[in-house]
């Protein structure tokens, strides 16, 4: 069995080659490359590939009009790919590469019909590539498995949704449903969604927040009554430094490599902290700056590179306070003693900590020098407005609560909350992720919320907390959540453990999921299944009210419209995700007096009830039609702190120790440029310097010749979870890369196999998927090259 469930052979009449590639759709007549990127981020390295995109999807006219509507308000639609706030100071092309990537894959010509699943079994569909399977083409009219023939078959969406309604009725208790949601949900939709949840009488609210980002939102909360960052793109643009933690910000939020490249040239400081030097963290050539692209002119985008290892930034940004702390002994400006005094609490047992923490167990931990840690501490302390931004590289461990707790104790030692140019913030991955946990998608939903949505959508919301993403895995294992809906997402290829998860969801009696595209998640199915299929975001959304139009809310807190271009959707048989909710809800609830067909005619009813319900929501439907749209407000931004003390609370956690044991290394996962999420482009690397392999380890060459490996030898990975079982992929390939010894990385989703289902944060529940014990150990020579999991 291929990695991720994935074999790679058998025979297909339309697409012959789709069993045999690789998980990306490498081309099997060339052998993979590596050779390292020494050029600068985006520029025309990225046009190049947009180019090249755009004439494979046949996409050179529709290409060009959405990048000139993309991130654009009054009439435009927002990217269906990361969360960076559109910028303010309207950008006639505000746009990145994995953007435009993300967008044409959205708008191809390629179809996924009725013809096409008639061909095709489900059993045989699971032997292609999960590349295979996306770049198949839009899904068209919805269908439900039949397992007599094993193939999917059309159904209408009336019978579609009473075989929802049917099955949610029979269950003895509303807690055996679960319904996830993927960070593409527009705002109304996921209103909608929630409210369909706790009218059923649960809130197993799964979703990828649960995977990603649960830690920035507790730790944030706890620190200062908000589970969200305080500063915004004005802020970035003030700043003297920025710290950028555990994100390589080239692939994972491009157009913050505008921001970068602004704030090197007004001569603020900038210091990335990761394991791996990114192509983001050495220069840039940002596109839209049409005179640096016709002159190949680059602009630093760091000042110091910080490798530490994998897992030791808390070290780091404990040293940073440490030396601070031992700077204001003679120096009165180095702690904001007063903001300290007025705002805060527990600062004196945070310094008692930091006074007590050794040097030499920071440099341990951290991978650092001391040296390097007080060059990083002397340029916050120097900086009079600092922001500390960070992503999974931080969250995705045991410690990730505490080690974003300890970013909010460095910036509360100098002042830096509450005024321009300063500030925590957290990079959300997925579009509108933040949206979806603040219009309630929320698994442990807060009493204050359930009141007002109970009173206003007259419902009795349940109280009881619901399972997080991790929770609803085991709960299916066990048989006891019968029905799961995916809205949105790759379910299967995104969690932790795929084989467990695979056999976790054929488990349930009913699997939905609201996709544009076929994935493995479709195949990996329940006794019955459903697909169906939405309008993307790029399509015009049209019903009985006329064009509509959707929100989401950015990383930073901004919410603004989004309007579909494309006057024809892929298929006429297509539903809006409110309309599908609305028809899946009225099918289960038939007798429920929320209003839901006549929610879906106008989503400006929706937003007037979203708006009597949501906290910084009043005035919905004319706030979201302003300029730039709004900033939801952040009572901390303001220094008012929702905490028990009333004030921000400094938090003294112990320090980790994240030191492998002997003989064994510490994996991070990843994902490569030319992927978003579990999509993968191709099976290319460009920053990293790959070209058409994924199944590898990019480890220290000291390791390696420890080892006795050379670059390209095939080598087994062995994780060993915290019960002592193991997991393995073997025939993988080795790639010497600079990054701290001890260290490893490889991609998801294929190594998502190697998280244990039960190696999840006591912190925060998150898959550890950044802090993965494992050894590297070369591949029997009898062995086959062709990668496997067991």
């Amino acid at each position: 069995m291929h990695a991720g469930d994935n074999p790679g052979t058998g025979s297909h009449d339309d697409d012959p080659a789709a069993a045999r590639e690789p998980s990306g759709g490498a081309d099997p007549a060339r052998p993979p490359e590596f050779a390292p990127y020494r050029h600068p981020a985006a520029g025309w390295g990225a046009a190049k590939s947009v180019t090249e995109l755009l004439v494979r999807e046949r996409a050179l006219l529709d290409g060009p009009r959405a990048i000139k509507r993309m991130n654009h308000e009054n009439g435009g639609f927002d990217c269906p790919g990361c969360a960076w706030p559109d910028d303010t100071k309207g950008l006639h092309l505000d746009i990145c590469e994995n953007g435009i990537k993300h967008v044409t894959w959205e708008m191809t010509r390629k179809r996924v019909d009725r013809d096409f699943f008639a061909r095709h079994t489900v059993t045989e569909l699971a032997r292609w590539s999960d590349h295979a399977l996306e770049s198949r083409g839009r899904l068209t009219e919805p269908m439900v498995y039949d397992a007599e023939s094993d193939r999917y078959v059309p159904i209408g969406w009336q019978q579609a949704f009473d075989l929802f309604g049917e099955t949610v009725r029979a269950l003895d208790d509303p807690n055996r449903a679960a319904y996830y949601t993927s960070g593409r949900l527009g705002n109304e939709a996921t209103f909608l969604y929630q409210l369909m949840a706790r009218e059923l009488g649960t809130n197993n609210l799964p979703d990828c927040s649960n995977m990603c980002h649960e830690a920035s939102g507790r730790a944030l909360r706890a620190a200062l009554g908000t589970g969200k960052g305080t500063a915004d793109l004005k802020d970035w643009d003030s700043a003297d430094a920025l710290f950028i933690l555990g994100v390589n910000a080239a692939s994972n939020a491009p157009r913050m490599l505008t921001a970068l490249a602004d704030a090197h040239r007004r001569g603020a400081q900038i210091v990335h902290v990761n394991p791996l030097v990114e192509a983001a963290a050495t220069r840039t050539i940002v596109p839209h700056e049409f005179t640096d692209m016709a002159l190949f002119k680059a602009t630093a985008t760091s000042t110091l590179n910080l490798q530490v290892r994998i897992g030791g930034d808390m070290a780091l940004l404990r040293g940073i306070a440490k030396a601070v702390l031992e700077q204001s002994a003679h120096d009165p400006k180095a702690l904001d003693e007063q903001f300290i005094e007025r705002h805060t609490t527990g600062f004196a047992a945070y310094r008692e900590l930091c006074e007590r923490t050794p040097w030499e167990e920071l440099e341990r931990q951290s991978g650092l020098s001391r040296e390097q840690i007080l060059h990083a501490a002397r340029i916050y302390r120097e900086a009079d407005r600092s922001i500390f931004s960070w992503c999974l590289g931080i969250t995705q461990h045991e410690h990730g609560v505490d080690t974003v707790r300890e970013i909010v104790d460095v910036l509360l030692l100098r002042g830096n909350l509450g005024r321009e140019g300063a500030g925590p913030s957290p990079v959300r991955g997925h579009s509108n992720v933040q949206g979806n946990r603040t219009c309630g998608i929320d698994h442990r939903p807060a009493p204050e919320f359930l009141d007002r949505l109970s009173d206003v959508c007259g419902i009795d919301a349940p109280r009881e907390p619901g399972k997080d993403t991790v929770a609803t895995i085991e709960a299916m294992a066990r048989g006891e959540v019968r029905v799961f809906v995916g809205m949105g997402g790759n379910f299967a290829l995104a969690a932790p453990d795929t084989t467990y998860t695979c056999e976790a969801l054929r488990r349930c009696e009913l699997t939905v999921h609201v996709s544009t595209k076929l994935n493995r998640s479709h195949l990996v199915h329940g006794r019955r299944a459903l697909i169906l299929p939405c309008l993307g975001r790029t399509e015009q959304d049209r019903r009985r009210g006329g064009l509509q139009a959707t929100s989401v809310e950015d990383s930073m807190s901004m919410v603004h419209l989004s309007v579909g271009m494309k006057r024809r959707p892929a298929s006429p048989h297509l539903l809006s995700e409110p309309a599908i909710i609305a028809g899946l809800a009225r099918a289960a609830l038939p007798d429920s007096g929320t209003p839901w067909e006549w929610y879906v005619e106008d989503y400006d009813r929706i937003r007037d009830t979203m708006a009597k319900v949501l906290d910084g929501f009043e005035d919905f439907n004319r706030r979201v039609r302003l300029p730039l749209g709004f900033r939801i407000k952040q009572p901390a931004r303001e220094l008012v702190f929702l905490t028990p003390s009333g004030k921000a609370e400094f938090s003294a956690a112990p320090l980790p120790d994240v030191l492998p044991a002997p003989g064994t290394l510490v994996l991070g996962t990843m994902r490569s440029h030319d992927q978003w999420n579990t999509t993968i482009y191709s099976d290319n690397d460009r920053y990293r310097g790959v070209k058409n392999l994924r199944t590898l380890v990019f480890l220290n060459p000291d390791d390696m010749r420890e080892r006795g490996l050379a670059g390209f030898d095939p080598v087994d990975i062995t994780a060993t979870a915290r019960d002592g079982s193991t997991r393995s992929l073997h025939g993988y390939l080795a790639i010497p890369y600079d990054l701290p010894r001890g260290c490893a990385a490889g991609y998801m989703p294929e190594m998502n196999v190697l998280c244990a289902i039960g190696d999840h944060s006591t912190q925060s529940d998150q898959p550890i998927m950044k802090h993965l014990d494992i050894t590297v150990t070369p591949t029997p020579t009898a062995h086959t090259r062709t990668p496997t999991v067991e």
